[in-house]
């Protein structure tokens, strides 16, 4: 691991054209290679997308291995990069909500699209945050990416295992939540709720959270500029009344809303994840 973060250090030097382009070359490979994940990939995409074609779905796939695997690469950058680089590199559109996150507690809800990491690095450069995220396997790697994720302000990031309550407490003490909803961690704290009309264990934490916490919710989105310009990240506006009483239905309406986002850059969106993995009972495996 130590020689791919040494690999991952030389390569953040390269222009993101020529970077971006590696990384897209690495993708086409994985996808004719690992066919484990492009499996997946496909499954969910027939799920999720039925109205289209197979040769369309296929497409995306292939194009999701391009910009997954390039998103890996260009972490390099997130990681060790300068900050007036990274500037030049992430459109923002429109700013951090600063005003909002120092008005009372907030919940940043970030979907897992690809550039994912560029989101948290958006808010990063403006503001401390606070986070939940999974312990690496590898004791260097896991290191890696704790640093590279906290590397401009104060960050509190917190292993799943430790649960919600010092998130609760971090929000209290001021720091938005950067939060990433959209996975199946199983059926524990989950509802089966409609994901492009497909049961998905979902996380009812968003809405839970946020009735706890008083919290707004606002969503932030990070996809890839056209012609390697590097990426755009957008802050959404909060939504309103929400999460009302029903946390079945306030979950219900954050995957109608990831749908919406998912349709508009479908091939950014991490389906080589097994999103529908946990099933209600007495239903079979989807892969």
């Amino acid at each position: 691991m130590r020689a791919v973060l040494g690999l991952m250090w030389l390569l953040h030097w390269l222009p993101l054209p020529v970077l971006g382009r590696l990384g897209e070359a690495v993708g086409s490979l994985l996808f004719r290679l690992i066919r484990k994940r492009r499996h997946i990939t496909l499954t969910n995409l027939r799920l999720c997308l039925p109205q289209l074609s197979e040769a369309e779905r296929e497409a995306i796939a292939k194009r999701h291995f391009q910009v997954y695997a390039r998103s890996v690469l260009e972490r390099g950058i997130l990681w060790w990069a300068s900050e007036a680089r990274l500037k030049k590199l992430i459109q923002i559109d429109p700013a951090v909500p600063l005003a909002s996150i120092q008005a009372g507690p907030t919940i940043l809800m970030c979907p897992h699209f690809v550039s994912l990491d560029v989101a948290g690095v958006a808010v990063m450069l403006e503001s401390s945050l606070c986070s939940i995220y999974t312990e690496q396997r590898s004791k260097v790697f896991d290191e890696a990416l704790r640093k590279g994720r906290s590397r401009f302000r104060s960050v509190k990031l917190f292993s799943r295992a430790e649960g919600v309550k010092p998130i609760i407490r971090a929000m209290r003490e001021g720091l938005p939540f950067f939060m990433l909803p959209d996975m199946d961690f199983g059926a524990k704290d989950a509802e089966f709720v409609p994901f492009f009309g497909v049961p998905a264990a979902t996380l009812t934490a968003v809405p839970r959270i946020a009735a706890t916490t008083k919290a707004k919710v606002i969503p932030v989105i990070a996809t890839i500029l056209p012609n390697y310009r590097g990426w755009k990240v957008s802050f959404r506006d909060a939504w309103e009344n929400y999460p009302g009483d029903d946390m079945i239905e306030a979950t219900r309406f954050m995957n109608a809303y990831i749908e919406q986002e998912i349709l508009q850059a479908p091939a950014e969106y991490f389906w080589a994840h097994k999103r529908f993995k946990t099933r209600p009972p007495g239903e079979a495996s989807l892969y």
